[in-house]
């Protein structure tokens, strides 16, 4: 119900992206939009890119007068870089980068010139991820949910959270740290590891952990593999460059625990059902609890570093170093916003496929009427059944 898709290349004159399926009436102006902006482009360990572009959003469609109108959103973000390589000659790139789309990219398209991999497949595209994602937020902010994140992990160095969490401590805490990480020890340690690496010429991967946070129950299904809302965040956030992986709650710490130390129990409190736990992270069966939604992402150290890697030229035939492209040393702290647009953009959908509505005034009110974990909303007949189909 909810699309998107972006266009543009890392050093061409703009990124566009069309996002379809959002309802009218959504007050949203570009300020709205570039806070989040703006939050991408701010992280300790960041490269010189940053440092040339400036980004804001220009909407070209389906926001008129500060709001939706329920027609596609269009947004444009120009590259300030574009002006010191319209004119310029542009030497080959014959050297794949390892673990780039440089080789990929033209085995599968049969590129003569690996940039044109590059230009594309470069983060310089979650930019337009980050604007959509950004309107998303705008739209689930209409009803309360609240879609934040920080690093809990910067190479070896880890947080140390406590528990339960008070997520709106996390994330004002995160949001003052340009590691961006809640925990002021540890976000210390975080430098310090992003300063020797770049001593050393190398870069740094981490985890980012995003929260979602007063998301009813009900959203998503469990009846079909692609409607698991699980499923469908993983994918999301797997796309995400440089993410090679990604768990909901505590997915892989459970997978060493029996399970009577993983599941979170059902308790009733003043009438309403609740979990003491959230190790599931806000999701079973593939459908939202009411609890926080929790999701990690892996984000491997970037491929573009000061030391070079061993490659061949394809040009020769030969074995030979690549050449070193500018790069974040360590991106995992820009990398925070680009993870919550794509969550908000799931959940965004999500929930209009629960509420349906051209508006967000037509979506209210059902938002209120929606069932929650009240035991008066779960009537049982408790009686005896048959399935009482036809066989032979």
């Amino acid at each position: 119900m909810l699309r998107f898709l972006t266009s543009g290349e890392s050093h061409g004159p703009l990124l566009t992206g069309i996002l379809d399926g959002l309802p009218a009436g959504i007050p949203l102006t570009a300020a709205d939009v570039d806070a989040d902006l703006a939050r991408r482009q701010q992280g300790y360990g960041k490269g010189g890119r940053m440092g040339i572009e400036k980004d804001h959003v220009r909407f070209g469609g389906g926001v008129v007068d500060g709001c939706t109108t329920g027609a596609p959103i269009s947004l444009l973000v120009d590259n300030r870089d574009y002006k010191n390589w319209a004119e310029k000659v542009i030497e080959p790139m014959t050297i794949p980068r390892p673990g780039h789309a440089d080789l990929t990219g033209a085995i599968k398209y049969g590129y003569r010139e690996l940039r044109l991999s590059l230009e594309r497949s470069s983060a310089r595209e979650t930019t337009m991820r980050v604007a959509v994602g950004a309107v998303c937020k705008q739209f689930l902010a209409q009803f309360g949910i609240k879609v934040q994140g920080y690093v809990t992990v910067i190479g070896d160095v880890s947080t140390a959270l406590p528990h339960p969490a008070d997520y709106e401590a996390r994330f004002t805490a995160a949001e003052a740290s340009d590691v961006r990480c809640p925990d002021p020890d540890a976000s210390e340690q975080m430098h310090a590891a992003i300063r020797a690496c770049i001593q050393a010429k190398d870069t740094l991967g981490g985890i980012i952990e995003v929260v979602a946070i007063n998301v009813p129950p009900g959203l998503g299904s469990h009846v079909q593999y692609d409607r698991k809302l699980d499923g469908l965040l993983m994918g999301a956030v797997g796309s995400v460059h440089a993410i090679k992986g990604v768990e909901v709650g505590s997915a892989f710490d459970n997978a060493r625990l029996p399970g009577t130390k993983v599941h979170d129990e059902i308790v009733v409190e003043n009438g309403t059902l609740k979990h003491h736990t959230n190790r599931a992270g806000g999701l079973e069966g593939g459908i939202t609890t009411g609890e926080p939604i929790i999701v990690r992402a892996a984000m491997k150290p970037i491929a573009t570093t000061l030391t070079p890697l061993q490659s061949v030229d394809l040009a020769s035939g030969e074995p030979k170093g690549f050449e070193y492209e500018r790069s974040d040393f360590c991106p995992v702290p820009r990398g925070v916003p680009i993870i919550e647009a794509m969550v908000a953009v799931v959940l965004a959908n999500a929930l209009i496929e629960k509420l349906g509505g051209d508006s967000v005034n037509e979506m209210k009110p059902r938002f209120e009427t929606l069932r929650r974990s009240r035991l008066e909303d779960l009537p049982m007949d408790n009686r005896p059944w048959q399935f009482g189909y036809e066989y032979t």
